[in-house]
């Protein structure tokens, strides 16, 4: 008696349970992907502040006030990177980059760019509150009241 499901053909997924191994990496979460969207941003962020810092405002009064800023959103992306856990068998998880250092022949930034970028993320940070899981949420609503607060420093 011949086998039945010989000629029929036989998918990997027919004969076992879970994910197809043979079908490639799974995608991942929105979560996964909307919190590295937003760790690319903090590190942009963090370009900001060291370009101008080192820059613009090297030894101005002003400089005083980024320090602190700076390093709050160098606490922010080492919170959001704390929270990105990638499945095994996925696309590695955004690291560290080059892109944290001031590009050396970066224009001037003013505090006036500053406190758009504030704003842009905090407003973008906003708009995903609703589209992740709520401790994901409740880290972003964090880092954009922070942002807020950033930009009214700056004059906003």
């Amino acid at each position: 008696m011949p086998l039945l499901f010989a000629t029929a053909g036989c998918r990997s997924s027919d004969a076992f349970a879970g994910p197809d191994p043979l079908s490639g990496r799974p995608p991942l979460s929105h979560d996964v992907v909307t919190l590295q969207a937003i760790i690319k941003a903090e590190e942009a962020l963090v370009t900001l502040y060291k370009t101008a810092i080192a820059g613009h405002f090297a030894g101005a009064p002003q400089a005083s006030v980024l320090g602190p800023l700076l390093a709050q959103h160098e606490q922010h992306l080492a919170r959001l990177r704390a929270r990105l856990v990638i499945p095994s068998g996925a696309s590695s998880p955004a690291s560290p980059s080059a892109s944290t250092a001031p590009a050396p022949s970066a224009a001037p930034v003013t505090t006036a760019t500053l406190r758009a970028a504030e704003d842009a993320s905090a407003t973008s940070l906003v708009q995903q509150l609703a589209t992740v899981q709520p401790s994901l949420a409740q880290l972003f609503a964090s880092i954009a009241a922070s942002d807020a607060t950033h930009a009214a420093v700056l004059g906003g």
